[in-house]
């Protein structure tokens, strides 16, 4: 089998990867990807590294080693360096004044680009007495919906959706409403026979309630010692995940013990803080492309540097994030191809000990590097290094499995925006699983993918919480499940999953499933290898009339699995 190679950006596995490229990130003066790599490394660290260094993270970025976050590769050699890919943001008090102000630095971070996440936890439940007014109070939900609309109104730093997260305490007054209110599916639309899901279905961008926002509940220490101490996750819980394995959301935020103020999350919930405003300073390291621990070494060291040189070189929206983000100074270095890494290595999708030992020098490395780099530069030390983003962009670059998730599919149909109102689609082999099947001649039906582990959802759980010793954030995974009705998920499975969640959620910091076909406009639909394989760089036009969630102009959707 032959494998696709780009003449302008060699080191690209996919005609995919260029077109992301392509897309949204190429611009005058970054025309290939070594360009821009090169423009980012001198933008970000060239007056704070040597110049040997500044060439070899430059080599790192080109060669797909180390990729930083989204908005550090829109904003390479442009005038504004609003690299940050995401703000956390507090409902500080339950005032007039702070409603307002958060309609304002909502709207303020989600113009340059970046995506929000808001937990509205301090806000008082519906019907409470206003005493300043004597009338009653809205509740939380009113005013999520409110920042969800500044979020359908305002494009991200004019060139794409925008990103927003809203959280909710597990014992607030509110909780049984904020767990379904994004269940559409029985709201009916007057004047139609249609209900909200069924429109969403036909239409991804018609507007619907918190429907470009991610929900989740804050679970705390509370929450932990009950479950501990009775052995029952409670009503909430398990509404919560026959909510979540039914419909998607909500997802669950886990603040335990020393982590639990940390109750702020961005937008992909993998960056936690317990400070109003403050700030993600993404990029991940490709362990797919790195060939050994002492390389793996190297790529830390300055991918470590590279973050906090950018805590010094980024544009921030207004003050507070300034003052925040001197204060804590933190770092989201991640991870991407872990499941190309085990393919590789002839491991299954588990924490072998072998790995266990790469995701320990990655540890020791950025913690280390991180105090020693930030004192040469006589700046604060970062109060936290490492989280695991999504990677869904960056991971379509690199041609690799993003973040620690497993490759979704080894052959799949993906759909996408391309212009205007035309939709596309295209048949896709997995950039990885294509390189290890020519390479080392692995049959591609042996390939384990997150459909088949749909099927075994307490494999990806313990995964997840495996890594989550290794990350002193959080981890943005999603578990995919069959869809909702199916033999292994039904409301019969429901109190299953409660106790397998209940049982590894000390180790875990969130957690979110994604149900087939809980979303209307689904992306990505899995193939056979030989369907695939004889489509293979074709582009087909959408027939029939329905939208998708996958843009690659980033100015209808989101693009991720």
């Amino acid at each position: 089998m032959s494998t696709w190679r780009s003449n302008e950006n060699p080191m690209f596995r996919s005609k995919f990867s260029e077109d992301i490229f392509k897309h949204k990130y190429q611009h005058e003066g970054c025309e290939t990807w070594t360009d821009l790599a090169r423009t980012l490394a001198n933008d970000v660290c060239g007056t704070l590294l040597t110049e040997e260094e500044v060439n070899e993270l430059s080599n790192m970025i080109s060669d797909l080693k180390f990729i930083p976050g989204g908005r550090y590769l829109y904003y390479a050699g442009r005038e504004n360096k609003f690299f940050n890919n995401c703000f956390l943001l507090k409902a500080e008090e339950d005032t007039r004044e702070d409603w307002a102000d958060l309609s304002w630095k909502s709207e303020s971070c989600l113009m340059t680009g970046g995506g929000i996440g808001i937990d509205y936890s301090v806000y008082r439940g519906s019907g409470e007495t206003l005493h300043g007014t004597g009338g009653t109070a809205s509740g939380p939900i009113p005013k999520m919906q409110m920042i969800n609309e500044i979020g359908r109104r305002v494009m991200q730093g004019g060139s794409r959706r925008s990103a927003i997260y809203a959280s909710l305490n597990w014992q607030h007054k509110d909780i049984n409403e904020f767990l379904i209110s994004k269940n559409w599916n029985d709201v009916p639309v007057a004047g139609t026979k249609l209900s909200l899901g069924e429109l969403k279905e036909k239409d991804f961008n018609f507007p619907c309630p918190l429907d470009m926002t991610n929900i989740s509940v804050n679970y705390d220490t509370d929450w932990l010692i009950s479950y501990w101490e009775t052995g029952e996750v409670g009503d909430v819980f398990r509404n919560n995940v026959r909510q979540a394995l039914s419909t998607g959301e909500p997802g669950f935020s886990f603040n335990f013990f020393d982590k639990e103020n940390e109750t702020l999350r961005n937008a992909c919930t993998e960056v936690s803080s317990a400070d109003d405003s403050d700030v993600c300073n993404l990029g991940s390291i490709n362990l797919g492309r790195i060939d050994s621990v002492s390389e793996l070494h190297d790529v830390t060291e300055l991918a470590t540097k590279f973050l906090i040189c950018g805590t010094l070189k980024a544009k921030l929206p207004y003050e507070k994030v300034y003052d925040v983000r001197e204060k804590n100074r933190r770092l989201g270095l991640g991870m991407m191809g872990i499941h190309e890494w085990l393919i590789k290595h002839n491991h299954k999708y588990e924490v072998v000990p072998e790995l266990h030992h790469w995701m320990s020098v990655y540890k020791g490395v950025s913690d280390k590097v991180s105090k020693e780099f930030s004192d040469k530069l006589s700046i604060s030390r970062p109060v936290a290094n490492r989280a695991i983003a999504p990677t869904g962009s960056i991971g379509i670059l690199a041609g690799t499995s993003t973040g620690i998730e497993p490759i979704f599919a080894v052959a799949y149909k993906r759909r996408y925006l391309k212009s205007g109102n035309k939709w596309h689609y295209q048949y896709v082999v997995d950039a990885a699983a294509q390189e290890i099947i020519k390479i080392y001649g692995v049959d591609p039906d042996t390939i384990e993918s997150a459909v088949d582990l749909a099927e075994d959802y307490e494999r990806r759980i313990k995964f997840q919480a495996d890594i989550q010793q290794y990350v002193d954030m959080s981890i943005s995974s999603t578990i995919n499940l069959p869809e909702w009705g199916s033999k292994l998920n039904n409301d019969e499975t429901v109190e299953e999953f409660c106790k397998v969640l209940a049982r590894y959620s000390h180790n875990l910091r969130g957690f979110t499933v994604y149900p087939n076909g809980s979303r209307g406009g689904q992306p990505l639909t899995k193939v056979t290898y030989s369907e695939a394989i004889n489509k293979l760089g074709e582009e087909f036009e959408e027939s029939v009339e329905t939208h998708d969630i996958c843009d690659m102009t980033g100015m209808g959707g989101t693009c991720g699995t």
